[in-house]
């Protein structure tokens, strides 16, 4: 397969000192989002409920307010959901991507055009 037959991806990665918004944490908030749990939004990324966890905790200390609130299972089940920092943390971070790939789409094609094949160099 040519590179040339697939669009390339710019995973974007914002660096502080100390912590990191990337494309892992960013998808970790959309499957909280949409399954309200911590634990289901770490199994459909194929991680522990641990690491979600941890994740979320890092999150949740380097903004000034929590991006995701949870409450603990039992009679009436557990859960977990964006809060409205989450939604705007995430929303925002979307749309810089957005812009990245907006603005990079002629030179990303620029750089497409001259690979060679490389799918046998893997």
């Amino acid at each position: 397969m040519s590179v040339q037959s697939r669009a390339p991806a710019i995973r974007l990665r914002l660096v502080w000192d100390g912590f990191m918004l990337g494309p892992g944490k960013a998808e970790l908030l959309q499957h909280i989002a949409a399954t309200g749990s911590i634990s289901a939004a770490g199994k459909a990324m194929g991680m522990s409920y641990k690491r979600a966890w941890m994740l979320v905790e890092t999150m949740n200390a380097a903004f000034r307010m929590p991006l995701v609130e949870s409450a603990r299972g039992g009679a009436h089940g557990g859960g977990a959901q964006l809060t409205e920092t989450g939604r705007r943390v995430l929303d925002t971070y979307v749309a810089i991507v957005t812009a990245a790939e907006e603005s990079a789409a002629d030179r990303i094609l620029t750089l497409s055009e001259m690979l060679g094949d490389i799918s046998e160099q893997k």
